[in-house]
């Protein structure tokens, strides 16, 4: 893909100069701070789309990996680091700055101002979230996942509060832990195989000897179990409710896309590394994930019947979304795999968006009802100041109709109601799941399968019930509070949030054309493999180290 060309490095480059630069600015100067870090935002944008659009060239046959790689250093892989883009990463990196413009724009109202370096620890997460997504060896997803890791714990205990300072601590520790079982699954396999370029092991994985299998494997299900702490599957996921419903609204809409690195890992290693050609070892992990999965659903449905604040109830929604996700992979099933991309990519954007609205809903309520109030807590000493924004805030009218109807729409996207995508996206799913078997075995579906079903059901219940009852606690229930103002720089970004859920319903067919064409590539790896280790340095003045 020439028209990648170098655009490929810039969304690393991009957030980690922009980062460094406000750094060195006056921490009262927000102003600058904040404009700076919306334009390489934007900016980040605007390149996120130009790649999607080159992985996804039409001259490409809709079966076929669109892979671009660049070479840094000008070195061939495995020997050199190399950034490779191809559908799936493309898709997240649309995903991940979406996602960022609008936490961004919502946390100018108020929260960038709640305590130091905001926008360089904003930044900074970028950095490591756009890394980790295009990397093509294990070594530099370790570094740019310690990157995020390092701006998530400055971001999570981002304002104040005891409550926010517990949870966070507990953010912390859980992931150095994880960060700790990712460098040594690493080490044992390159221990065995010598080499931590992607491609370059799913070539030697086939070829390792029968002693050494069982290192192979074990540093396999290390590496997993790290990722999969930082996806929330149960039962790591203990820490995660509690941890993000105590963040501020913008970082915990942004840590959304967290738990999407560890789902991204686990699919793309899965399939590439333990895939059909990876001989005894293939399929490795995948029941794990298929079981591990429909547990976390089941956890997460509980907890989100069992929620009594809403923050909370956005939080184990997290953990339905990633679990869904994880048995998805587990079944290992290329139009399984489409519909689970359409669904996370809805699942994210409503988390993100019913994140922020939750926010705004809470301000309905007198704070001194609602004891379990994170947002209140976080605001601290700076109350007046909220108070004084509030008040030269721009008064929506008919604010509460307004409310209402984002909280409405977030609930049918958690319960994947029509007519908006996260019906779209669970349709696809079960679709996929329930079709008959064409092989020789008869055309039954599994026992797996009609529980993971179920579930995907249930769950969705689960989640208008929650929503039903919280909705009705806030805007119809009689409570002692006053009309709140919201900000216009509040309830855009939610806006925006759900109407790229919107666009996602209409769009369908072109969005599942993509995440089809995306799960064909990724379960038929031969094309990746071959461009990333085809790859060759360019010479000479006007040469380019891209494919």
């Amino acid at each position: 893909m020439e028209t990648a060309g170098h655009l490929m490095i810039v969304p690393i480059i991009l957030p980690l100069a922009a980062g460094a630069f406000v750094l060195l600015l006056d921490e009262r100067r927000h102003v600058i701070k904040a404009l700076i870090s919306i334009v390489s935002t934007l900016a980040m944008v605007g390149v996120a789309i130009v790649l999607l659009r080159s992985a996804d060239s039409a001259a490409a046959p809709p079966d076929a990996a669109t892979t671009s790689v660049y070479l840094l250093g000008n070195w061939p892989a495995p020997f050199g680091i190399v950034l490779v883009l191809d559908r799936l990463s493309a898709l997240m990196l649309v995903l991940t700055s979406v996602l960022a413009l609008a936490c961004l724009a919502f946390s100018l109202a108020h929260w960038h101002k709640g305590g130091p370096h905001f926008h360089t620890l904003f930044q900074l997460l970028l950095m490591g979230l756009n890394g980790a997504f295009l990397t093509g060896d294990l070594f530099n997803l370790f570094v740019f996942f310690e990157v995020l890791l390092a701006a998530s714990y400055g971001l999570v205990l981002h304002g104040s509060g005891p409550l926010r300072v517990k949870a966070g601590l507990h953010y912390i520790a859980v992931n150095l832990a994880a960060w700790s079982l990712f460098l040594i699954g690493v080490s044992l396999i390159y221990g065995v195989t010598g080499t931590l370029n992607m491609a370059d092991l799913a070539q030697r994985i086939p070829a390792v000897p029968a002693h050494d299998r069982m290192l192979l494997e074990a540093g396999a299900a290390v590496l997993g179990i790290a990722f999969l702490v930082k996806a929330g599957m149960w039962p790591l996921s203990f820490w995660l409710p509690s941890a993000y419903s105590a963040a501020a609204a913008p970082v915990a809409a942004m840590f959304v896309i967290l738990t999407k690195v560890g789902v991204y890992v686990l699919l793309r290693l899965s399939l590439l590394l333990f895939g059909v050609d990876a001989g005894v070892t293939a399929g490795l992990g995948h029941s794990w994930l298929l079981f591990g999965g429909m547990a976390t659903m089941g956890f997460g449905a509980i907890g989100v019947l069992g929620s009594q604040a809403v923050g909370r109830l956005a939080g184990f929604s997290i953990l339905v979304s990633s679990g869904t996700l994880l048995a998805a992979i587990g079944m290992a099933d290329a139009k399984v795999t489409a519909g689970a991309l359409f669904y996370m990519v809805s699942s994210t954007l409503t988390i993100g968006a019913f994140f922020l609205l939750i926010e705004l809903v809470e301000r309905v309520q007198d704070p001194a009802a609602n004891v379990l109030s994170v947002t209140m807590e976080a605001y601290g000493d700076d109350m007046e100041d909220v108070a004084e924004q509030e008040e030269i805030g721009v008064a929506i009218p008919g604010q509460l109709a307004v409310l209402g109807i984002c909280f409405a729409a977030c609930g049918l996207l958690l319960a994947g109601l029509p007519p908006l995508s996260g019906f779209v996206g669970k349709f696809a799913l079960l679709t996929a799941m329930l079709r008959p078997d064409p092989g020789p075995s008869g055309g039954g579906i599994a026992g797996p399968t009609w529980i993971l079903a179920t579930l995907l059901i249930v769950s969705g219940l689960c989640a208008l019930i929650a929503t039903m009852r919280a909705g009705m606690q806030i805007f119809w229930a009689p409570i002692e509070g006053t009309i709140p103002h919201v900000l216009l720089l509040e309830i855009v970004p939610v806006g925006f949030l759900l109407t790229l859920c919107l666009l996602m319903t209409f769009q369908g067919g072109q969005m599942m054309r993509y995440m089809d064409a995306t799960a064909q590539s990724l379960h038929s790896p031969a094309d990746y493999l071959r461009d990333v280790l085809s790859a060759r340095p360019r010479h000479g003045p006007n040469a380019t180290s891209d494919r």
